[in-house]
Parts: structure tokens; sequence; C-alpha cells
């Protein structure tokens, strides 16, 4: 929903809403919300199961209308709650929701192991049964106990007229616990009938455990948003404007307004989107550009909320807060791309609304037929008719997908792969590009010393020491590099260090006037180069680009003068460049070899992105490198990918965000930030860009032995349901063709483990030596 499309008069809602499990429960919602009087839109959000009304309230009273739609929500069969701006109280009410439903879960897998216990026992040659009065405490709980949430949306959905899975373990662990208990009732004393317990508990264990998973995958999609949130400053330094203000002031940032005046000191974020009217100072835009040098900002330059000022002081005029800010557009970007996404197509739930009736409608005419047409005792026909309920029990659907996931991921997981969210493994199948972040994903993300050249008789390694003593205790980006390049040894040590902010820094080396800084400062020291040393020839550089100069091999430029005689002179001049990463060219022929078309999408100015480019094989001059681009134009690059088929996006940086969230798939290097990784689908564990095509591949993989289970799950029925209509197998058998489904689909599904990718060496290699 667009807010541009929301009337003046319009009033704008939103509702926090427990208990939603699949998209059937989304369209409930959504139909329950539009039926209250004035609702003229209602949006629902799975991921961080929230709803958006949007309507004229026929009453006065808006509160008595939120009442209205909670009512709504809660007639559903849902539980509704209000929305907290609190993010730290959202967590933790999340956290241990996750909790309890984590203990209900282990609670289920250890009542249901003793029961599983003389199936495996069997495999050995070993036969023995627990007693039925055993079996059935401990399946009891698990059905009724664990499996009340089950009965509720089971019967919800029955209410409004459709089928899901609920109904289908509903249907078939209750046949199976009531056949066991009748068969335990009519058992004589001594005798030991074959029992189902199993079957029902180990049903109701497993989905439960799969609704844990999806659980834990919404909640990361909520925390990527509350991530972004609380790159928020809460409070803003607020300068007298002269009329009603004559002192400074601190205020929360969300009390802003436009055109108000706010002083920002060194190392504070940005509280809001502005021009600066008076100061110099390096910014900290890596959350905007993902690129690790500051851009220098001086008078009229426009600063982001969020961003981290360096070392000068700044006043800034607000020009945005609120929704208008930069930062809040790219958290409704992640929200709007999440909503965007269709639900993951469960088979099994698209065939529940058919099938589920259709054994009822089938045990109802075993039953009628066995009674009324072959004359059959009541107790035999209703025998038949449990036969064909207890066939029908989705055990092995239970199982297909959880255990090819576990299997799947866990192999994935001990080669560097992990799957956060088990829609991203469906999503792989639709994926025919893979675009690339290039700072942090194809490069190593720090620049380093690649050249440097001295004037005549100035030596190299004093002149490299003498600018280290400039820069003593310094964390800039040029700074580290220099530090990694330099020979161990004590440097000389500066007096009068002074930074000029988006310049450089000067100072007093042995008594003699230095200056280290970019080429742009030495031009406006009016610096003298050596003919050894001819002054760059300057690139036009990009708006809102570093304050050093970049040359044409798109390598960033620091140069040392001292003063002689009045006189600048200068002495050395290095030339520092980003590296690309050891496997990444070898990651881009792998993903090409896979049939793949491979992209990259960077911040950086052209020169710089086509250079590096170039390094690891991908072609610029066949439209393989998109740049610069900005955070709201990455999202847009990859939804105009997505018009030629599926997009995987592979990103580090907050920057990259909105991306990850609009591409079918997006992975995030695990060397990146944490709302990189939470938006992503699938977060690579170590920095090495071969794991993305072993990440694809054993997504792929996992999917297709999902459809293998659920193909022969269904077989099982589709074969075993007339078989038990007809009398061939009576529930005793329908219950071990029901154990015999389970058994092949996790043998299947185990098949998975063995998994290796196709790269392992070169990926462990780059592991062993971090």
């Amino acid at each position: 929903m667009d807010k541009a499309d929301v009337a003046a008069d319009a009033v704008q809602y939103d509702l926090g809403i427990e208990g939603m499990t699949c998209a059937a429960c989304v369209s409930r919602v959504e139909r329950a919300l539009r039926r209250v009087p004035g609702v003229t839109d209602a949006s629902v959000n799975l991921a961080t199961e929230q709803a958006r009304i949007v309507g004229r309230p026929v009453a006065a009273d808006v509160a008595a209308w939120r009442a209205q739609l909670a009512r709504a929500v809660r007639d559903a069969g849902y539980t509704p709650r209000p929305v907290s701006d609190d993010a730290q109280a959202e967590e933790r009410r999340q956290q241990a929701l996750l909790r309890r439903e984590a203990l209900w879960v282990v609670l289920g897998l250890l009542l249901s192991a003793p029961l599983v216990a003389p199936m495996v026992a069997l495999a050995w040659g070993q036969h023995w049964m627990l007693p039925p009065l055993w079996q059935f405490m401990l399946a009891t709980p698990v059905q009724f106990g664990l499996g009340a949430r089950f009965y509720r949306s089971a019967w919800q959905a029955l209410r409004h007229g459709s089928g899901n899975m609920e109904q289908l373990v509903v249907i078939g662990t209750s046949a199976a616990w009531g056949m066991s208990v009748w068969l335990w009732w009519r058992a004589a004393p001594a005798e030991l009938p074959h029992l189902a317990f199993e079957a029902s508990a180990v049903v109701i264990a497993l989905v439960r455990l799969g609704k844990w998973l999806e659980l834990r995958a919404r909640q990361r999609t909520s925390a990527a948003i509350r991530a972004l949130q609380a790159l928020r400053p809460e409070v803003a330094h607020l300068l007298p404007d002269g009329v009603r203000r004559s002192e400074p002031q601190d205020i929360p940032v969300a009390e802003l307004l436009v055109d108000d005046r706010v002083l920002v000191r060194a190392g504070e974020r940005i509280p809001a989107d502005g021009i600066v009217e008076r100061g110099r100072t390096q910014v900290d835009e890596s959350m905007l550009t993902g690129e690790p040098l500051p851009v220098f900002k001086q008078e009229g330059d426009r600063v982001t909320a969020g961003t981290i000022n360096g070392d000068g002081v700044i006043e800034v005029r607000v020009t945005a807060v609120g929704e208008a800010s930069l930062l809040q557009r790219i958290i409704a970007l992640v929200q709007d791309a999440q909503a965007a996404k269709p639900p993951v197509q469960r088979l099994v739930d698209r065939v529940a609304a058919v099938f589920v009736p259709a054994v009822l409608v089938v045990a109802l005419f075993t039953a009628l037929g066995w009674w009324l047409w072959a004359g059959a005792d009541g107790e035999t026909a209703v025998l038949h008719a449990v036969a064909v309920l207890v066939i029908a029990c989705p055990c092995a659907l239970g199982l297909a997908t959880p255990t090819a996931i576990m299997a799947g991921t866990g192999a994935a997981a001990r080669h560097g792969i992990l799957v956060r969210d088990p829609q991203a493994l469906e999503a792989v199948q639709r994926v025919r590009t893979v675009a690339f972040d290039k700072t942090g994903t194809l490069t190593m993300g720090e620049p380093r010393l690649q050249d440097g050249a001295v004037a005549p008789g100035v030596d190299a390694q004093a002149a490299l020491r003498t600018a280290l003593a400039l820069q003593q205790g310094s964390n800039h980006p040029l700074a580290r590099a220099m530090r990694a390049a330099a020979p161990a040894g004590p440097n000389p040590t500066a007096e009068a260090v002074q930074s000029v902010p988006g310049r450089g820094v000067r100072g007093q080396v042995e008594g003699v006037a230095l200056a280290l800084g970019s080429p742009d400062w030495m031009a406006e020291l009016g610096a003298r180069w050596p003919a050894s040393l001819t002054a760059p020839e300057r690139a036009d550089p990009p708006a809102g680009s570093a304050v050093q100069e970049v040359d044409a091999d798109a390598a960033t430029q620091a140069v040392l003068a001292c003063q002689q005689e009045g006189q600048w002179v200068v002495l050395a001049r290095w030339r520092f460049a980003d590296q690309p990463k050891p496997t990444a060219a070898a990651a881009v022929a792998a993903l090409r070899a896979s049939g793949y078309a491979v992209v990259m999408i960077s911040g950086d100015h052209r020169a710089a992105a086509e250079a590096m480019a170039r390094r690891v094989g991908l072609r610029p001059e066949a439209g393989e490198v998109y740049a610069p681009v900005r955070p709201e134009g990455k999202a847009d690059v990859v939804r105009a990918l997505r018009q030629q088929g599926g997009v995987a996006m592979v990103g580090d940086g907050i920057n990259d965000a909105p991306a990850l969230a609009e591409a079918d798939v997006g992975l995030a290097m695990g060397n990146g930030t944490d709302v990189a990784m939470q938006t992503a689908g699938i977060t690579l564990l170590r920095g090495d860009p071969l794991l993305v095509p072993a990440a694809l591949e054993v997504a792929r993989r996992t999917v297709r032995k999902i459809r293998q289970n659920l193909f022969w799950a269904f077989a099982y029925n589709v074969a075993g349901i007339p078989l038990a209509a007809f009398g061939v197998l009576d529930p005793v058998w329908a219950g071990a063709a029901m154990a015999a489904s389970s058994v092949s689909v996790v043998t299947s599904a185990l098949t998975l483990t063995r998994w290796r990718p196709r790269a392992a060496g070169a990926s462990d290699a780059t592991m062993n030596g971090a």
C-alpha cells in the first residue's frame, strides 16, 4: 500500500496479530478486517505479523473503531496486540515467544522418542514393544497438548470453508490415536495389539518443529527492520534561532522540524537529513554507499540521517524528517519488498483443500459400502474406514519437508552456508541472474597500498614512516593501509599535529613542517611537484565521492609535502586501492559455468567499479556493471533484472538491505552488517565468494529432495487408500505402510548429508588461511 494513495481524511492504523501460520491465515484476517464498517483497505504482512488498515471510521470515536478492528481479528481466531514503538521491548517479546515454542518442541520430541524406539530396534532384528498403557501415557499429552494449536487452526479453517495442513494433521493423528485406543480396549487381557500411538505423537512433534522454524524465519525478518531503526540517534542538539530559543537545547529527534538548525559534534550520528551551513568534516556514509572512505562535507553539501560525522564540528539545517528522510525510506523499501514477496508455494497446503474432504468422503463411503452392500457388521465397516484414515495420515507428508530441510541445511552449515529462511530454498529455483555488491563482497573492503613514488634523494621507507608519524593514532582507512605496509620498527615523533577536515593532516617532524593529504589540497597549498612526480591529471569525481582524488586506475592517492623556504614541495606520493578477494574470479567463473548471468551493482563511481569488475572476470562492455547506484537504485536495478527471471543478490552492508529484500533470494556475507544478514534468506558464514555457487547448488538439491519426498509420500497415499478401502489393508497393515512411507522419506532425505560443494577445496583453503 502506497502512502501516497491514502486520502487526507483517512485514518491509517497498524495492528499486531499473533497466531498466523500461512497465506490462508493472511487472507482470512484481511477478509475479517475489510468487513468492519469504514475500512477501505487492509493489508496483512505475515513477516512482520502486522496489519495496516486504512479507512474512514463511521463513528466519531476512533478508539471505538480500533476496538472493532481488534474484535474482528479475535473473532477470526487470532490474537490482536498493539504495535510497540519500543524496538527492544518487541525484541524481548519475540524472543520469549520463541523460547516458549522451543520448550514445547523439546517436550514433544522427548515424549515421542520412546515410542519410536521399537521401530528403530526392529531394524536391528529386535522385536519388542512398550506396554499399551505406557504408549497411551506418552502419546496423549503430545496429541492433545502440543496438538491443541492444530485443533484450533483446523476448526477455524473449517468454519471458513477451507482446508489446510493442520486439518490433515488433526484427522490423521486423531484417527491413529483413536484407533489405537479402540484396539487396546478391544484386546484380550493377555493380548498385545499392534498400536499406532507412535504415528500420532511423531507427526505432531515434527510438524510443531516445522512451525518453530517458520517462527524463527519471521522473527529474523522483522529484526532487520528493527536494526535499521536503531541507526537513528535519539537526541539532537538544537541550535538557537534568535526568536523562540536563545540557548542550545537537546531534544528528541522525533521533535525536529524542517528548517531547524542542529549541531553535530565529532563522532556523532547525524540526526536528520539536511544541508551543512557551517563547518567542514568527513562523513562515514558506508551505510549508504558501502564504500570505506569517508566523504568530505562543507557548506552547501547534503548529509543524511544515521551517517557518522568525522573529526569536524558542523551545523546542519534540517531538510527532511520522519517518513521523508532517506533512512526511513530505506526502512520502507525493506518493509515493502518483504511484503511484496509471494508466500512460499507449499504443495501440501494446496492439495489439502481437496485432499482432506476427499479422504473423509472415501472413508465414509468405505464404511457404508462394507455395511450396506458387503453386509459386514458395524465394527468391520468402521475398522476399514479407520484404515483409510490411518493410511491417509500425513506422517510422510509431515516428514517430507522438515527432514529434507534439516539434512540439506545441516550439510550446508558444515561448509559455511547458513539458511536462515527456508523459503529461500524454493526461491533459488527461479534464479537466473546473480547480482553482487562490490565493496566487501567481491573485494576486501579496505584500501591497500598499491604503489608509491618518492622525489629524488628521498628514502621511500623514511617517507612512509614520516607519513605514519603524522597519522599516529588515526583510524582512517588510508592510515591503516600504510601501517599494514610499513616495515616493523619505530616511527619518528610528530608535533603540533592538526587535522584539516576533508583535506588531510599537518604537523612537524624533527622541526620540519609537513602536510599529508589529497592532491587537491596540495594544489590549494601551491605545492611544487618534482619532475619525477608529475602532478596527477584529475578525473572528474561524481557527486558524493571521497575527497581523495581518483586516477584512471581507480586508485586513491595521498601526497606528502614539506615546507622549504615558504614553499611546499612534494616528497612522496602513494596510491591506494581496494583488492578483489582471492576467490572472487573463481566464483564468477563457477556461476557462469552453472548457467547463471552475473552482474555487479556498486555505489562507487563508474571508473572504479569497471576497473574492479575486469579484475574479477566481469565484462562492463556487456552490461554486467551497474554504477554508480545508491540504495534506492540498487533495489530498482534488482527489480528490473527480475523482469528477465529470478535474481539472487549478494551483499554485506546496510546499503544492500533493500536490494537483498527485493531479490528473490538474498545472500549476505557473514563479514557484513547484521542488517544485511537479517534481511537475507541465506548467510555465508565466511566472506568467501565461492560460497555463493555452493549455496545455490545445495538449495537446488534440497528443494529437489523435498519434491521427491512429497511425490513418494503422496504415492503411498494414492496406492494405500484404495487398498484400505477394499479391505486388502487392515488398520494394522495400514499403520505399517504408513511407517514404511516415513522410513523411506527419512532415508531419502539423509542422502543430502553427504553433499559437499564442488569448490570445497578452494573454499576450505580460504577459511584455513583466514
